[in-house]
């Protein structure tokens, strides 16, 4: 069938395999373009398939040659409905490691829960022995604990916040206006997002004794600007990703006792199906974009995950800031970069749009996420869309 964008709200509905396995493809060529690095030989991705997660286990199978078991969520095609991007991007990224003869297994369950913590286990134990690093890289709009299901929500905490925003349907400027989270949203969101089931994760494998000598594991999280503040870092998602760092510091004293660290990997801010659906972000980033673009600092999810393997997790001794973070954030918010984002979000109004941001940047990412505006792909030839994971046929 002939694939094309189908979008609703924030999040496209339908996803081209023939473009995302071209950019699966796009992000190996850039990895296979600079020298390898050594430190990770056997890698657990939880939540692999799209975005930092799926960066990070191109950069881990083919920076490093490691051997990758990943966990995702993502729904195959019907007989009239393409399959999830992310699995897509699963599927290409098997076939690849596959063809460089690299270990590459995907479980595909809900990550939060118990039997999939066990499956997990067990494939360690059976193929691989133990692993040297877990990468927490969940993002989902709801957990099931129990008979109890909670649901985060992206709001400012304590007051009602106003702000120009991005319109991502009309690619235009408007107002967003955000009530406040009540307390079981807040709740909710730490309990989604939070850090409670990194560790239960991480006690899991400790338990099951599949954790190597000097095992590392990070988990991504991000601050922003003061500009994005009331809805981010000081709104329920800040406070999931605070919890999130304390997360890190009683996991990394949990692991001291076998030379094993936990971090906190502070990444840029970029176009994911998140970030699309938090209001002010889009706006943004898309400002952000031009003028990191103009700079040559601007960076993808391949990038920034190839800079922190090659520069900063796996060197003696990893540089941290005073809260123990692994800065990947550190060119998006130098004073530079963040005086020029404030001079334009001032200005910036729909009569200078593109004169201060980068929509069509902004606009070319959010469909790459899907597949679609991907250079070389044929966009009107028919597609099969029933694709097979290998480690799932």
């Amino acid at each position: 069938m002939v694939v094309e964008p189908k979008t609703r709200g924030f999040i496209c509905t339908t996803a081209h395999p023939v473009g995302c396995a071209a950019n699966v493809a796009r992000q190996i060529d850039y990895v296979r373009k600079h020298p390898h690095f050594t430190g990770v030989k056997k890698a657990l991705i939880i939540g692999c398939s799209t975005g930092y997660g799926l960066a990070t286990r191109i950069a881990a199978a083919f920076g490093a040659g490691a051997s990758t078991l990943g966990v995702a969520f993502e729904r195959p095609a019907s007989r009239t409905r393409t399959a999830t991007a992310g699995w897509y991007n699963t599927a290409a990224f098997e076939r690849y490691a596959q063809e460089d003869g690299l270990y590459a297994k995907t479980v595909m369950g809900d990550a939060f829960s118990d039997a999939v913590k066990q499956q997990v286990i067990d494939i360690i134990h059976k193929d691989l022995g133990k692993v040297d690093l877990v990468i927490y890289s969940l993002a989902a709009p709801r957990r099931a604990v129990g008979e109890t299901t909670y649901f985060s929500a992206l709001k400012p905490v304590g007051q009602t916040f106003t702000s120009k925003s991005l319109d991502v349907s009309k690619m235009e400027v408007a107002t967003a206006t955000i009530e406040p989270a009540t307390q079981e949203e807040i709740d909710g969101t730490v309990k989604v997002m939070g850090g409670e089931d990194w560790r239960w994760w991480m006690k899991a494998l400790r338990d099951a004794d599949v954790l190597a000598e000097n095992a590392v594991t990070t988990a991504y999280s991000y601050i922003g600007p003061q500009l994005t503040y009331p809805v981010y870092h000081d709104g329920t998602v800040g406070l999931a990703k605070r919890d999130l760092a304390e997360a890190a510091r009683q996991i990394g004293g949990d692991l001291a006792s076998i030379g094993g660290h936990a971090y906190i990997s502070v990444n840029k801010a970029l176009v994911t199906q998140a970030s699309a659906a938090i209001p002010v972000v889009p706006l943004y980033i898309s400002i952000l974009f031009k003028i990191m673009k103009a700079q040559g600092t601007h960076e993808g999810c391949i990038e920034q995950m190839l800079r922190l393997f090659s520069q900063k997790l796996y060197l003696p001794t990893p540089p941290t800031d005073a809260e123990g973070f692994l800065r990947m954030d550190d060119w998006e918010l130098s004073p530079d970069v963040q005086e020029k984002v404030m001079t334009a979000w001032e200005a910036i109004s729909n009569e200078d749009l593109p004169a201060y941001a980068d929509i069509d940047g902004y606009r070319q990412e959010f469909y790459q996420l899907f597949g679609f505006d991907v250079d070389g792909v044929d966009y009107a030839a028919d597609v099969d869309i029933q694709i097979d994971i290998p480690s799932l046929s």
